[in-house]
């Protein structure tokens, strides 16, 4: 619907490649929509992963002995992080959807990208216990991982070598997203993309714009371990 704000954070080198694409049929369609989308693209902007004590600006609540949590906790209280975490935290803050596109590395998301959750997710911002999972601070908003992978479809079935897609799901949907209050949409998965024809290529991109289309009409899924572990 016309209005809503989308945050598109983005991992991959090569804007030719299937997840480039995807990229930019979201950008397309939702902007289509009336929404307003906002890209955060990791690796053109050099995006820092690594979470050090130059995350704070100014001087430390210890100087002895560096804790990042409590660091970064207090420096977000004080408005002394710095400035690209403070970029993207007003992203997040002003999204009602976050979605997530990368390639799956080693079942997992990016180094670049597991940066971004490192560093932008402060303790204070976006869960303080007790307030997590349920009652985490980015409540009311929406985010859907949309990814690549190498492996095909029956492999990572549940009798497959690889396992239940949902086992690589857990540590982002229900770890991340979750437990900072935030509801999950089901996953968007492409795969094996590099071993299939252009034409099936083709159809992942058409598919994923079809799906766009209700996308605000969808219910999100059920988050609990039940759901990933049966």
């Amino acid at each position: 619907p016309p209005g809503r704000k989308v945050l598109i954070v983005y991992a991959h080198q090569e804007p030719k490649s299937l997840n480039g694409s995807l990229k930019r049929v979201a950008v397309e369609e939702l902007s289509k929509q009336g929404c307003s989308v906002t890209v955060s693209d990791l690796y053109a902007m050099q995006f820092e992963p690594r979470a050090t004590r130059n995350d704070i600006v100014g001087c430390l609540q210890n100087s002895e002995e560096f804790n990042y949590g409590v660091e970064t906790q207090e420096a977000y209280k004080r408005g002394c992080l710095s400035n690209d975490l403070i970029e993207e935290q007003k992203k997040v803050q002003e999204a009602d959807l976050l979605i997530f596109q990368f390639p799956l590395y080693w079942f997992s998301m990016p180094a670049i990208m597991k940066g971004w959750m490192d560093r932008v997710l402060v303790q204070g911002f976006a869960h303080e216990f007790p307030n997590c999972y349920d009652s985490g601070l980015l409540k009311n908003k929406l985010a859907l991982f949309s990814f690549t992978t190498g492996g095909s479809k029956e492999m990572y079935a549940k009798g497959g070598i690889s396992g239940d897609i949902r086992y690589v799901l857990w540590p982002m949907q229900h770890g991340i997203m979750h437990f900072c209050g935030i509801k999950v949409l089901a996953p968007h998965i492409c795969f094996a993309p590099e071993y299939v024809s252009e034409e099936k290529r083709k159809e992942m991109l058409i598919a994923w714009a079809k799906r766009l289309k209700t996308l605000w009409k969808e219910e999100h899924i059920n988050c609990s371990p039940e759901w990933y572990f049966k």
